[in-house]
């Protein structure tokens, strides 16, 4: 699919992110692909957002009988009470939605279109805007993140994918890259949900910290950092929006393996033309 976006007339003067060298942990320059180069659409981003947050959605619904089980039937007139349907025998009222086991006014229905469906082209453009929103270290400050590097994002050598397997390999890196601050973040505002949601499965908030785009999710490295609190782990296929830009906020702190960098590149870069 491809289809003029003029790329051209937003190209930076250079578009650098930051390279680590494993071996001795120094820092430098590394020129990225112009597919960084593309304005941040906010408003096409959040549209993104909520089209693939919706999609996950279960449907939800009610029982056609529930609260309507019962013998309530209405005394009628005449008889100093209201007319509201009682359970036989007794004075208590049921069935109708303001008594206490009553069915509800307006139940959830499974039919409804909760789904927020969004162009496959505004989609695409949409993934793209925010990957290039992760070069851009004001819009990454702006949301929250904690590091310390002048270009963004950071790019690891392929080889780290099979030759670290080990957490403890994986926090050394990002305290050579000055990232792990951003993890420790994570961990420090983790705290207790409030309400019943405790009981449901989904017990800490924890704040969002590094994404981390690798080429194989079931490589040694993807095991080992998806254990570091407020990390989230994708390839370079499958990123989405909502792993770029949690919340409908561009500007995920980023960490790329060079062979993920080229599965974007081969996925989006031929859209661009």
């Amino acid at each position: 699919m491809k289809f003029n976006t003029h790329l051209s007339l937003y190209k930076l003067a250079s578009i650098e992110g930051s390279f680590l060298n494993v071996e001795n942990g120094e820092v430098a320059s590394y020129r990225l692909p112009d597919l960084f180069a593309y304005p941040v659409r906010k408003d096409l981003i959040k549209r993104a957002y909520y089209s693939e947050f919706t999609a996950k959605l279960q449907p939800k619904g009610r029982d056609p009988l529930a609260g309507k089980r019962t013998t309530a039937e209405s005394w009628g007139a005449h008889h100093g009470v209201s007319r509201v349907p009682r359970i036989k025998g007794t004075s208590r009222a049921a069935f109708v939605n303001m008594t206490v086991g009553g069915h509800l006014a307006h139940p959830p229905r499974v039919e409804k279109r909760i789904h927020e469906r969004i162009n496959k082209k505004e989609k695409i453009i949409a993934t793209i805007s925010a990957l290039a929103a992760t070069s851009r270290v004001d819009m990454v400050a702006a949301r929250g993140h904690v590091f310390d590097l002048d270009r963004l994002p950071l790019v690891l050598p392929s080889t780290v994918e099979k030759s670290i397997s080990r957490v403890k390999d994986v926090i050394n890196i990002l305290d050579a890259a000055k990232l792990y601050e951003d993890v420790k973040r994570s961990y420090e505002r983790t705290r207790i949900r409030a309400g019943k949601g405790k009981m449901r499965g989904r017990r800490y908030k924890e704040r969002k910290s590094i994404l981390f785009i690798v080429s194989d999710l079931k490589s040694p490295f993807a095991k080992a950092v998806r254990n570091l609190p407020g990390v989230d782990v994708s390839t370079g296929w499958t990123v989405n929006v909502l792993d770029l830009a949690p919340g409908a906020v561009p500007g995920r702190l980023m960490v790329i393996t060079e062979k993920a960098l080229e599965d974007v590149v081969k996925r989006f870069g031929g859209v661009l033309q």
